[in-house]
């Protein structure tokens, strides 16, 4: 039996669906969420409402739940609490539960837009110009290196939330002094993609990729 725990499911209905149908009966789909308003919860075999994430015992809680329901494999589907589960692989293997995702270090410098930013410009990636220091990026509008508008966002943010396109120095300026760990990155036209690759756990090789057009 394989009975797989899908943390913070929110709206992906189809995710908790897809698993469902893969198991066919060979094991049950546990969903969790910190609102009950989550309507993934209620496609699942079982649901539970939980604390927020970053509750001091929001992993407790669930530990609990993997024991209870004998679950024997996690996953999440927000980024920030990919590092979470992450952080604690050991505490999960202890009780027969595999991690599915990436390592710790991986799923912090995918969610750290300034880390990923350094990692991509070191291996020789072309990449949107990205700053975290607001003196360096006017100083580089000054000398013509760069020019509005540009893209403010967190460098440690999900779900597009607090994004914003900046067309001047003032509304650089603003966004700055209202958020936290915020980072600007030249502003980039074009049709976005977006690549999906999944890689097999015990191989560690790359077994399907497929990209699609962002609307």
């Amino acid at each position: 039996m394989v009975n797989i725990l899908i943390a913070s499911c929110g709206t992906r209905n189809k995710v908790v669906q897809y698993f469902k149908k893969a198991l066919n009966g060979c094991g049950k789909v546990v969903a969790t969420d910190c609102s009950a308003n989550a309507p993934a919860l209620y496609d699942a075999d079982v649901h539970y409402i939980v604390p927020r994430i970053t509750a001091a015992n929001y992993m407790e809680v669930l530990y609990d739940i993997c024991r209870k329901e004998q679950i024997t494999g996690v996953l999440s589907l927000i980024d920030p609490e990919l590092s979470l589960l992450a952080a604690h692989e050991k505490e999960f293997k202890d009780l027969g539960v595999t991690v599915i995702g990436s390592s710790y270090e991986l799923c912090e410098r995918s969610l750290n837009k300034w880390e990923m930013y350094k990692w991509l410009t070191a291996n020789g990636y072309h990449t949107q110009k990205s700053y975290i220091e607001l003196d360096a990026f006017l100083a580089d509008v000054k000398a013509g290196k760069i020019s509005y508008p540009v893209f403010v966002k967190p460098a440690k943010g999900s779900a597009s939330i607090a994004i914003s396109k900046a067309e001047d120095e003032e509304t650089v300026r603003l966004l700055f002094s209202h958020g936290e760990d915020m980072m600007i990155q030249e502003y980039l036209t074009g049709q976005e993609i977006g690549a999906d690759c999944y890689i097999d756990l015990k191989s560690g090789k790359t077994v399907s990729i497929f990209t699609k057009e962002k609307l």
